[in-house]
């Protein structure tokens, strides 16, 4: 069915196998109480090439590849839609690519390909693979969606920027790939996430949305498989949900100038995972019952962390050194861990509130030698209380530990061993417990 002007659907529903083609710009196309129904999740539901101004409201689609799938297109709005059953790789198989091209995207409620100035709100793209698949848009504004229930992702941005993302639900986005050793056996989320980011999407603003007890909850990735560097970087996250990740709450490696203000990252792995990022402000957010780390970063750089809840992590912030030629060639100013400043924030009965430490494997072990030493950390003004140990510094230089209340830490308030000229200055409390 090829539609060339506005119009409003006679209520049914409508096997249509090869959709439906809008073929005209500034058209408005209602309909309530309709459903189209594909018949081997093989073809699309809707499909629009370099059209204009185009309005699509009140539709259900089901049982398609994809429900939508929109090229080179501008000024359109989806409004009120429930797209759901499209396809979906077999559940409990393959670990997911996150850098597939548009020519081979998976299945998902919409596909938008060089598309900008969008509107997609209030619409239900739950229990298929994806919810919204974007690939080099701009000036997108999603809000207000349900991509709840997807085994992959609920929203994708591939080289998407200067958009908007508010009051979307992305919860319970996960998946299992098996391994060798019985259905038991394998890796719980396999890249699947309530936000995937990658290659190069910037500028973009999260608010308020959710993206609970998902694969990792917010995913971006900023380095390409063959070393190049693509970051997605100076986007906000503001007022977010990420809770409850068998992985990672927010991870966003190899980018830079993000900003995370206000919020949730509880009970999953690691809150925060930001390895070889710069220049980040992490302010104002919780971090409860995290099993590794509150904050876990490697080689990281010029971070400001500011006014964050710290509680009952295994670590509030995990800092460390590696050695890595791939990352050498592609961010020589990613060397080691430094110039990093926390200030203000609350540690309270977490396992080590700050560790800081030299060529670590994930932190919390030796790894291979060969970067340099963390250097020129700043902790002032916290609150580091009723944890294992308050401060740990290894093999880490010029730090400055001032003006903190460093209280009834376990086995010890502050740990020193093999620093060059570090000071501690002015903190409240015993500051007893030197290694």
């Amino acid at each position: 069915m090829k539609i060339s002007e506005s119009v409003r659907l006679e209520p049914g529903v409508y096997v249509l196998p090869h959709g439906i083609e809008v073929v005209a710009n500034g058209i408005r196309i209602e309909a309530p109480d309709v459903t189209l129904i594909g018949q081997k999740q093989d073809l699309i539901g809707i499909t629009m090439r370099s059209r204009q101004g185009v309005a699509v409201h009140g539709i259900s689609i089901r049982n398609y590849f994809q429900g939508t799938h929109i090229s080179n297109s501008t000024g359109i709005e989806l409004i009120g839609a429930v797209i759901e059953g499209t396809h979906e790789a077999k559940p409990n198989t393959e670990f997911l690519n996150i850098w597939q091209p548009p020519e081979q995207s998976p299945g998902g409620a919409i596909c938008l390909i060089d598309c900008e100035d969008w509107r997609v709100e209030g619409n239900s793209f739950q229990h298929q693979m994806n919810g919204i698949l974007t690939f080099r848009c701009a000036r997108l504004s999603v809000v207000g969606n349900q991509c709840n229930y997807n085994s992959g992702w609920g929203i994708h941005l591939n080289e998407t920027v200067d958009s908007h993302f508010e009051a979307n639900s992305c919860d319970y986005c996960c998946r299992f790939e098996r391994r060798e050793g019985g259905p038991h056996f394998g890796h719980m989320g396999a890249d699947a996430a309530g936000f995937l980011v990658v290659k190069g999407s910037s500028r973009n603003k999260f608010i308020g949305n959710t993206a609970r007890m998902g694969g990792d909850g917010f995913f971006l990735a900023g380095l390409l498989p063959d070393g190049t560097p693509c970051g997605c970087n100076d986007n906000l996250f503001e007022g977010n949900d990420a809770s409850l990740s068998p992985n990672i709450g927010f991870e966003s490696t190899f980018c830079e100038c993000n900003t995370f203000r206000n919020n949730i990252a509880d009970r999953c792995n690691y809150g925060f995972w930001c390895g070889c990022s710069k220049d980040f402000l992490i302010e104002k957010n919780r971090m409860l019952f995290n099993r590794q780390a509150g904050i876990a970063v490697e080689n990281g750089v010029g971070f400001h962390v500011l006014d964050n809840q710290f509680q009952s992590n295994g670590h509030g912030i995990l800092l460390w050194s590696s050695y890595s030629e791939d990352v050498r060639v592609a961010f020589p100013d990613r060397d080691t861990s430094r110039e990093w400043s926390i200030e203000n924030n609350s540690f309270l009965n977490n396992g080590n509130a700050i560790r800081i430490a030299a060529d670590q494997d994930h932190g919390i072990r030796p790894g291979k030698a060969g970067a340099q030493r963390p250097h020129h950390h700043t902790i002032t003004k916290n609150i580091i209380q009723n944890n294992r140990v308050g401060i740990e510094l290894i093999s880490s230089d010029y730090s400055t530990i001032e003006g903190n209340t460093i209280h009834n830490n376990v086995e010890a308030n502050i740990a020193i061993a093999d620093c060059e000229e570090s000071r501690i200055l002015n903190n409240l409390g015993s500051a007893g417990g030197y290694l």
